[in-house]
């Protein structure tokens, strides 16, 4: 097993720094297979250069994120995502 994989929770530092609601409990629909699930129940692999998200039924890259080193500046790409539903908790 790759020790760098983790469950989809372990981006919610990082996640948090772009979005100001908790993306962990964002549901989210594959573009590829259309599995559906929260963002922390994904797989997860996070490095120092980056984090990818990844569908937990197909392997499928549904989220990417980059930091500049100062922190100032992020790449995000969904092109994996079909969807993100987010729920207001009150």
């Amino acid at each position: 097993m790759d020790e760098r994989r983790l469950d989809g929770n372990a981006t919610a530092g990082v996640l948090a720094e772009i979005f100001t609601f908790e993306m962990t409990t964002a549901r989210t629909a594959c573009v590829h297979c259309g599995a559906t699930g929260e963002v922390g129940a994904q797989m997860a692999y996070v490095s120092e250069i980056g984090t990818v998200v990844r569908c937990a039924s197909c392997n499928n890259a549904l989220i990417r994120v980059a930091r500049q080193d100062d922190g100032g500046r992020y790449w995000l790409d969904l092109r994996g995502v079909k969807y993100l539903q987010l729920e207001e908790h009150l």
